[in-house]
C-alpha cells in the first residue's frame, strides 16, 4: 500500500476535494495519505487512537507539520471545519459496531463546512465465495504464511487472522472489523445530513458495479443558502 501506484491516486482525488481548504483524516496512523497529501499543499489534520503509530509519523519528514488528536475518531471533535474528511482502506470497518459508525458520520459532518465532502473507502464482503456451512475465506496461503478471514453473517461481525512461521515458531494474530454493504453507508450518510456524490471502485473513478470488490465513495454536505 506505500507503492507510488498506491498513493498516487487517493492524493489527487481528497487535494482536489479539499481545494484551498483543510482536510481531515480519521484514522491517520503512520501518515501514508496525509504525508503526500500535505506535500500538495493542504493543511492536514488527523485523529487516531494508536500514539505508537502516530509517534511513526512524527518521525518522518514532514511529520511535525502534521496536527494529530490522539482519540477515538467517531467521536473526538476538532475545532474548526475542513473541507474534507476520509476514511482510507477500510478503517470505517475498524469501529466494530453499527452505532459507532453512525456516529463516525455524524462526527464527519459536524467537521465539515457547507459544500464539503466525507470520503470512504472500503471493501465490499466477499460472502459470494462462502458456501454453505462455511464461515472463511483465505486470501494468503504459502509455506510460511496464511491468512484468512471469518464472517459472521448475523451479525456483520468478522476478523482477519493471520499465521506465520517464524524462526521455527509459529505466530498467530486476529484483528477484529464489522464489514458493512454500501446501501448501509448511504443511510448512515443520510442520518448525518450528507448525500452521495460519488461512487467508483477505485481511486481512478472505474465504474462500480456488481462485480467491483471495494469502493470508494463520496457524499457531500448541503452548501449553505
Amino acid at each position: 500500500m506505500f507503492r507510488p501506484d498506491a498513493i498516487g491516486p487517493p492524493v489527487e482525488v481528497l487535494a482536489r476535494l479539499a481545494g484551498s481548504g483543510r482536510a481531515l483524516e480519521f484514522g491517520i496512523g503512520t501518515g501514508r495519505i496525509a504525508l503526500p497529501l500535505a506535500g500538495r499543499g493542504i493543511e492536514v489534520h488527523g485523529i487516531d487512537r494508536s500514539a505508537a503509530m502516530v509517534a511513526r509519523l512524527r518521525a518522518k519528514p514532514g511529520g511535525d507539520a502534521i496536527g494529530v488528536t490522539i482519540g477515538d475518531f467517531a467521536t473526538t471533535r476538532l475545532d474548526g471545519s475542513f473541507r474534507v474528511a476520509y476514511l482510507v482502506f477500510n478503517t470505517i470497518m475498524n469501529l466494530t459496531t453499527q452505532a459507532a459508525q453512525v456516529a463516525c458520520f455524524a462526527n464527519a459532518a459536524a467537521h465539515l463546512e457547507p459544500g464539503g465532502s466525507f470520503v470512504i473507502e472500503t471493501m465490499i464482503p466477499d460472502l459470494r465465495r462462502l458456501p454453505p456451512g462455511q464461515d472463511a475465506v483465505p486470501f494468503r496461503v504459502d509455506p510460511a504464511n496464511w491468512a484468512f478471514d471469518v464472517y459472521d453473517v448475523a451479525t456483520q461481525q468478522m476478523s482477519s487472522n493471520y499465521g506465520r512461521i517464524v524462526d521455527g515458531r509459529g505466530e498467530y494474530y486476529r484483528i477484529p472489523f464489522r464489514y458493512v454493504w454500501p446501501a448501509e453507508l448511504d443511510l448512515m450518510a443520510l442520518l448525518a445530513g450528507l448525500r452521495l456524490q460519488e461512487r467508483w471502485e477505485d481511486w481512478s473513478g472505474a465504474p462500480f458495479n456488481g462485480e467491483s470488490r471495494q469502493h470508494v465513495s463520496i457524499w457531500a454536505k448541503p452548501a449553505s443558502a
